[in-house]
């Protein structure tokens, strides 16, 4: 089995994502980020999920973006929006995507994997420029001018099976390869048990999406 490595928040996303690369015949190295979020119940999550779905190993990295703040999900003082809004919202975290895909391009390095699985989507989603396909093929390049690896001739890949699909894909996705959603922690206010507000962007993404296939949303809400 080929080793690559996936980026795990510990949401619906991700998790399909790892289900897909586990089941493309990929041995796993799971990686998360706790980055001082204010719904950290994800990392817990996360730690769930990669034991389900069979991940050869799960690391943490601690790096505490609260220091930069500058986002709802970093700034306590910030609040997280309960309604759509124009351009890009708040809780967009400044250079999240670019710093998490770093990481794991630095594991990626570790461990000999020449592919990283990461579950950034362009269609639902709350219109973050690092969620972009363009900004992924940007990445890529980068990333393989920049590494040892690939500079002696092992190219690396990273590969975003979701990017272009819809929320309701990606629910029956990862249904249809095991994924557990009572699992899966989505929302951005998420409280020490996992349990969503429920009107964040993030939990009405998700239950919209539950909506749409008819699969009973297993979603914890909180009081």
């Amino acid at each position: 089995m080929r080793p690559a490595i996936v980026l795990l928040s510990g949401g619906l996303d991700s998790a399909t994502v790892l289900a897909i690369a586990r089941a493309e015949g990929f041995e796993c190295h799971a990686l998360s980020v706790d980055y001082g979020q204010r719904h950290r119940a994800e990392l817990d999550a996360a730690a769930r999920v990669a034991a389900s779905l069979g991940a050869a190993s799960h690391r943490t990295v601690v790096l505490d973006l609260r220091l930069f703040g500058g986002s709802a999900l970093t700034d306590l003082s910030i609040e997280v929006p309960t309604s759509p809004s124009k351009g890009i919202p708040v809780t967009y975290v400044p250079a999240r995507n670019t710093i998490f895909l770093s990481l794991a391009l630095a594991l990626a390095e570790v461990t000999r994997a020449d592919d990283i699985f990461a579950g950034m989507n362009a269609i639902d989603f709350s219109g973050y420029p690092d969620c972009r396909p363009q900004y992924i093929e940007a990445f890529e390049r980068m990333a393989n001018l920049a590494t040892k690896r690939a500079v002696e001739g092992s190219p690396l890949a990273i590969h975003t099976p979701i990017i272009q699909c819809g929320k309701a894909e990606i629910i029956r996705r990862g249904r249809t390869l095991g994924v557990d959603f009572a699992m899966t922690v989505s929302c951005y206010q998420a409280d020490a048990q996992g349990r969503a507000c429920g009107r964040c962007d993030s939990c009405r993404l998700r239950r919209e999406g539950f909506a749409a296939t008819g699969i009973p949303d297993p979603t914890g809400y909180q009081p």
